[in-house]
């Protein structure tokens, strides 16, 4: 056997050492990632625990890259992410553990679109979205609203909250340099409540004392709020999945909180923490 397949074998038969369940074993399940996610994750974790005594969950943040990069490094066992892998992450993947990952959808999202309680304005077309974000709407009147500044917030960039906006909304485009990153959902959110003029994007979970704006397809058809039944049917424009990724297929403990999360069970907790259930 040559050194670099005896390597490559060495580095596969890691990988699927750290996702079946031997680290796990020591020191429980880990899973990291999107910030959208955190709270649903830690609640997963709270009742699983609960009606598993002895088993360990540990769920931290952080965001769906830092999630993804703790996947290919092995710091992690499930990574949560709110935006499906990029092509290079996958290979990254495959060139450290021989595998491109595995994806598992575990509940749906309707991405909000949050503006102040104050604010007169009750819907946005996408194309208006696209361009308040893009920096050519600048003040509330060019979409029916009072006559002042739009103040903008968003997710970083290591988001994949930020990266589904970007790429659905913005069409790839970027940012406009006035938005002001901040570092998890629940800040936008926050932003949103102080400020009369701003408007923010992010987990419908996370709409509390803010509005969210009904959004349209286009200017002939009518405006949609996220629901659970507006993400299930289709017709909110801007409704995603949100997932766990694992290196290899799940086995051991890894794999019974996965089916435990996808279960019934699992699935009630999902509509209680603000999201949607898979159908």
């Amino acid at each position: 056997m040559s050194s670099r397949v005896y390597r490559n074998a060495l580095l596969a038969l890691a990988g699927l050492a750290l996702a079946a369940g031997p680290a796990a074993a020591a020191r429980g399940v880990t899973v990291k990632g999107s910030d959208t996610m955190v709270i649903l994750g830690q609640r997963w974790a709270e009742l699983y625990m609960g009606a598993k005594p002895g088993e360990i969950i540990q769920v931290t943040g952080g965001g769906s890259g830092t999630g993804i990069a703790a996947l290919i490094n092995g710091s992690t066992d499930i990574c949560m992410a709110s935006r499906p892998m990029k092509e290079d992450e996958k290979l990254k993947l495959r060139d450290r553990y021989q595998t491109r990952g595995v994806e598992i959808p575990v509940a749906k999202d309707g991405l909000a679109v949050y503006v102040n309680e104050k604010n007169p304005v009750r819907e946005l077309t996408l194309a208006q979205l696209r361009d308040i974000y893009l920096g050519k709407l600048v003040n509330w009147k060019q979409v029916g609203g009072a006559d002042a500044p739009i103040t903008l917030y968003g997710r970083e960039n290591s988001s994949g909250t930020y990266v589904y906006f970007k790429d659905n909304v913005l069409g790839g485009r970027d940012f406009s340099a006035r938005c002001q990153t901040l570092p998890g959902t629940a800040a936008v959110a926050n932003a949103v409540l102080k400020d009369p003029n701003g408007i923010g994007y992010g987990g419908a979970a996370y709409a509390k004392g803010v509005r969210d704006l009904a959004v349209k397809k286009d200017a002939r058809t009518p405006g949609v709020l996220p629901t659970a039944a507006t993400v299930k049917d289709g017709s909110y424009p801007i409704a995603r999945y949100l997932y766990f990724y694992t290196r290899v297929k799940p086995a051991g403990k890894v794999k019974e909180f996965v089916d435990w999360v996808r279960s019934p069970a699992g699935q009630a907790v999902v509509t209680q923490v603000g999201y949607f259930p898979l159908q």
